[in-house]
C-alpha cells in the first residue's frame, strides 16, 4: 500500500468512509489529506455495511440521521452486469493467487475492491485484506 501520487478520483473503503460517525471518532488527518479535493465514490456494499453496523449497535435517531446525511452526499456505485462480472473474475483471480479475498467471509470486501477495479481508480482503505489483491491499487496511510 502506498500514499497518493496523483489526485484523481478514488473509491473510499468502509472504515475510512465511516470514520467520524461514531462519538469521539473522526477521519484521521492523514486520510482527510489523502481525500482532499478528490472525487470520491463508495460501493453500495460500504453503505450496506455501515447501515447494518448502525442497526446492530442500536444507533439512536441523531446518529442515524448523521449516517443518512453522509450517505446522501456520497456518489454510490451500484451493482450491475459489469460489476458482477468483475467481482466474479476478481474472486477467481484471488483464488488462483491464494489471496484471502476469495473466501466467503470476505465477500463484502470483494465488492468494494471490484468497484475500484471497475472504475479504474485506487481504493483508499486501511484494511489489510486489500494488500496484494490482483489488479487493485490501494492508497493508505496505514503501515504495510
Amino acid at each position: 500500500m502506498s500514499t497518493a501520487g496523483d489526485r484523481g478520483p478514488v473509491v473510499v473503503g468502509t472504515n475510512v468512509f465511516g470514520s467520524g460517525l461514531a462519538p469521539k471518532s473522526r477521519i484521521p488527518a492523514d486520510y482527510a489529506q489523502l481525500l482532499a479535493g478528490r472525487p470520491a465514490f463508495v460501493s453500495f456494499q460500504t453503505v450496506a455495511e455501515l447501515r447494518y453496523g448502525a442497526i446492530r449497535r442500536g444507533w439512536g435517531t441523531v446518529r442515524m440521521l448523521r449516517l443518512d446525511a453522509k450517505v446522501r452526499q456520497a456518489v454510490i456505485v451500484h451493482s450491475g452486469d459489469e460489476l458482477i462480472a468483475i467481482a466474479a473474475q476478481l474472486r477467481a483471480d484471488c483464488e488462483a493467487a491464494g489471496h484471502a479475498l476469495c473466501q466467503k467471509q470476505h465477500s463484502a470486501d470483494l465488492w468494494i475492491a471490484a468497484t475500484a477495479i471497475r472504475l479504474g481508480v485506487p481504493l483508499v482503505s486501511d484494511d489489510g485484506i486489500f494488500r496484494g489483491v490482483p489488479g487493485l491499487v490501494v492508497e493508505s496511510v496505514a503501515p504495510a
